[in-house]
């Protein structure tokens, strides 16, 4: 081989093996993505071409570069037709039938026609070897079906590229280094043509293959580095970018390949850097979450943004194509919304209508909770249990929209007084209870005192009346050991009643501690 040729030579080898291997990995992994099967063919027929024409270029007698001219033809013409059709597919471009047709009756003509050239000419006016070139090369003379063949495969490659640059010019930011690597690829053949038919390739070697070859590493990016054909931009901006939901597109080896806006609002670092990481890195600063998306079940996370807590619910939609999976979409639907309601739903069901404190219902539940918890870790609690003195009087003297009043008045009185630390509820009628976890008998004595002086000290107005109410209490504590006997929050309850008796004995309007530790 003539040391000029080693390096085109080279060039083309190598980009007829990267189409191979483009093509072995698009079979195994493309075939069923959308205009996947069509770069599967268009690679296969670029390695054919490029390997024919490094035979072409070593060849030493005119009659064996015609034959692997004549060999070049078989795969040449076909390349256009399925770049085109690779693009429109995979943009989601509807091909009318005919067209197909039309794309593919002319390859086959130009592959007839060059073929029996000696025949007629139409291709080639003539076939000879270049004189004063260093090693045996072709000058071809060109007939009217060249300029056909031309304009066909000029046509075909830059319709693709546009038609890729239009789709980017509306694509999401995830979606544009892929259009836009893929045509720049698309395009970069041109370059070696006009080159060779301008006449200014060295010893007039035809650069188009040389160019086909570097197009193959563009072609690679684009698939490999930005995970083209993984995810299609059909309807995207309609749909896709319009949703309400935050999504995440994966591929099947957990790579993202997409994302709409909308997930920005739930993770903003989800950048464009994102793209071709794999979903357990671009979410490394949320661990938890990571493990959950990697077991693919469904389920409801909160997230705090901006401070404020925001309940999702996540869900996966697989991708199938012909019964394949290629992937999968994590979609996060905002339930905050949903959960505030049903938390004031809640409230409501737990809160009683008049006193706003917890109903009957929510108290006892609330009391097995606490007592549940002290059961297994053990520690101080304190109960009150108190009630209106003489109220049957108050509702029969100034009737029961007083006893509403006063009702109301000896909650805000318990409002006013409990710290954040209990919790209070009406047991019933006109009796309440208190529960005070980590509290000591004496501190919930005080407290009691606090209360019941502010209910005594109240002057209620009903219909021009002065109203005033006494309250009695009874206190009791519980010191809990871990592992030591059972537990019930009623058996409590019933000491901080006996003690309420007790106050009501002694002549009421006073708290009566029991003043023993006791193990309920």
């Amino acid at each position: 081989m003539a040391e000029e040729l080693r390096l085109p030579v080279f060039m083309i080898m190598a980009g007829g093996s990267i189409s191979v291997i483009l093509c072995v990995y698009g079979l195994l992994r493309l075939k069923s993505a959308p205009g996947g099967m069509y770069y599967v063919w268009m690679t296969l027929m670029a390695s054919f071409f490029s390997f024919a024409y490094a035979a072409e270029l070593t060849s030493s007698t005119l009659m064996q570069i015609k034959f692997w001219i004549t060999v070049e033809y078989i795969p040449l013409p076909l390349i256009p037709a399925f770049m085109l059709l690779m693009c429109t597919q995979y943009v989601g471009v509807a091909i009318k039938k005919w067209v197909y047709y039309i794309l593919f009756a002319i390859p086959v003509t130009t592959t007839l026609i060059q073929s029996t050239n000696e025949l007629h000419h139409l291709y080639y006016t003539s076939v000879t070897l270049r004189e004063n070139a260093p090693f045996p090369i072709v000058e071809l003379t060109y007939g009217p079906w060249f300029a056909v063949h031309s304009v066909y495969l000029y046509g075909c490659i830059i319709a693709s590229a546009a038609i890729l640059l239009v789709q980017w010019g509306k694509a999401a930011p995830a979606f544009r280094r892929q259009l836009l690597t893929m045509a720049v690829g698309n395009l970069v053949p041109i370059i070696g043509a006009f080159l060779y038919l301008a006449g200014m390739s060295p010893y007039g070697i035809d650069l188009g293959p040389v160019f086909i070859s570097l197009s193959f590493i563009f072609h690679s990016i684009a698939l490999f580095r930005f995970q083209m054909f993984s995810a299609v931009p059909l309807a995207r901006e309609m749909v896709f970018e319009h949703m309400r939901e935050g999504v995440v597109v994966l591929d099947d080896k957990d790579i993202i390949v997409d994302y709409n806006q909308t997930v920005l609002t739930v993770f903003p670092r989800m950048t464009k850097e994102v793209i071709g990481r794999s979903a357990s890195d671009a979410l490394q600063d949320y661990p938890e979450l990571a493990e959950l998306v990697r077991r693919g079940l469904e389920f409801d996370y909160m997230l705090k943004i901006n401070g404020v807590n925001q309940h999702f619910h996540v869900r996966f939609t697989p991708m199938m194509k012909q019964g394949m999976p290629i992937g999968r979409i994590i979609t996060f639907a905002n339930i905050s919304e949903r959960i505030l309601m049903q938390e004031q739903l809640k409230e409501l069901a737990d809160t009683d209508g008049l006193t706003q404190l917890l109903n009957k219902t929510a108290l006892l539940r609330e009391s097995d909770r606490v007592i549940h918890e002290y059961t297994e870790h053990g520690g101080r609690l304190s109960v009150i249990m108190f009630d209106i003195d003489l109220f049957k009087e108050v509702n029969d003297t100034y009737g029961h929209e007083a006893g509403d009043i006063v009702l109301t008045h000896v909650a805000d009185a318990i409002h006013s007084t409990l710290s954040g630390a209990g919790f209070a509820g009406r047991y019933g009628g006109d009796e309440f209870i208190l529960w005070l976890p980590d509290t000591s008998l004496t501190e919930a004595c005080e407290l009691a005192e606090s209360i019941r002086k502010n209910i005594a000290g109240r002057q209620m107005i009903v219909e021009d009346q002065e109203v005033r109410v006494t309250s009695s209490f009874g206190v009791a504590h519980a010191g809990i050991v871990p592992g030591e006997g059972q537990h019930s929050a009623q058996s409590l309850m019933r000491e901080a009643d006996k003690a309420l008796y007790t106050a009501k004995k002694s002549g009421r309007n006073s708290v009566y501690p029991l003043r023993k530790w006791i193990h309920v």
